[in-house]
């Protein structure tokens, strides 16, 4: 079954105002430099939505978070309204913070509701959302992520939409510790990911399989675009296509692009295009083009832009 549709873009302008101070790389002109790309003439044909606030943001990120850390964030932003609170040395509390988060779920959230409503006439999804989520632990925010706003969001459909196997497959430059340890011990949930390694935040081997679940492809500082696509190609595509998800999920992150300073990686923006190209043609194999991308990293704003762009772009191809 193919899906035919519009791509939905979910965001909201309070993704602008989660200040994390001077020197962040993590910071709000990473959103305006994403508005501006997907303001031009390519994207006249995307459903555009804001990202909501929703009443059942709280159950949901319970499924993935346990409920000390979700006062722990919830107390920090009450304190944040005085000055910035530092959950680590990269993770930063803002008095913007909290709402942003609940609306980065939120957009996981509706944007998975309107991919697994075909009545909806909504083919697939891009969430521009901050802060990003896939450091985030059960129990541990970490590397700018307070919520795992992608893992919330396969919880949900499972729970929600009676999805059973769902499939989260992540290309930011650094593994997502949070996303692999949630989904560790269940086996209809699936992990897969290339990423620098050694790097930030130390996890990734390929030796690290979960229950038969989790697929990683660790890739070399100044490894490009050959390397790259091969680890797609040879292991973590031919996998995800053996799982037969329901639903594929993208933490879609741009900071393997050429020249991002907390990268190393010397990516393009074709291949940002080429591996959502890749990961919809498994998609429209096995669950009907079902596919939800969330925004994770990325911090050179012009090289975000068109990165994120060339994504955008071929999800939209593959809407058609």
């Amino acid at each position: 079954m193919s899906s035919t549709g519009h791509t939905l873009l979910v965001t909201h302008s309070t993704f602008a105002r989660h200040e994390t101070g001077l020197g962040n790389p993590e910071r709000p002109s990473r959103m305006r430099a994403i508005d501006e790309a997907l303001a031009g003439p390519d994207f006249t044909g995307l459903r555009r939505e804001e990202a909501p606030l929703r009443d059942d943001a709280e159950a949901a990120i319970l499924r993935a978070h346990a409920r000390a850390h979700l006062d722990r964030v919830r107390a920090a932003a009450a304190s944040a309204s005085a000055g910035p609170v530092h959950l680590d040395a990269d993770t930063v509390v803002s008095a913007g913070a909290w709402e942003a988060a609940l609306r980065a779920v939120g957009a996981g959230l509706r944007a998975v509701d309107a991919v697994l409503d075909r009545g909806s006439g909504v083919a697939n999804a891009f969430c521009q959302v901050r802060p990003p989520g896939h450091h985030a632990e059960r129990e541990r925010a970490m590397g700018f992520c307070l919520f795992n706003a992608t893992a919330i969001a396969a919880l949900h459909a499972k729970a929600t939409h009676g999805a059973e196997r769902v499939a989260v497959v992540d290309f930011d430059v650094h593994h997502g510790n949070g996303t692999q340890a949630i989904f560790w011990s269940t086996p209809n949930l699936f992990y897969g990911s290339t990423h620098r390694m050694p790097w930030f935040p130390g996890t990734g081997a390929a030796s690290e399989t979960g229950v038969g679940n989790v697929w990683n492809a660790p890739l070399a500082e100044g490894d490009g675009s050959k390397t790259f696509r091969a680890a797609w190609t040879g292991r973590i595509l031919p996998a995800l296509d053996a799982f037969r998800p329901d639903l594929v999920l993208v933490s879609a992150g741009f900071d393997a692009h050429e020249g991002d300073p907390l990268g190393g990686l010397q990516l393009g923006e074709d291949d940002f295009a080429w591996v959502t190209s890749q990961i919809a043609e498994v998609a429209h194999r096995r669950c009907g083009g079902r596919i939800v991308s969330m925004l994770e990293g990325g911090y050179v704003l012009d090289a975000l832009a068109r990165s994120t762009a060339a994504h955008v772009r071929a999800l939209a191809a593959s809407a058609t």
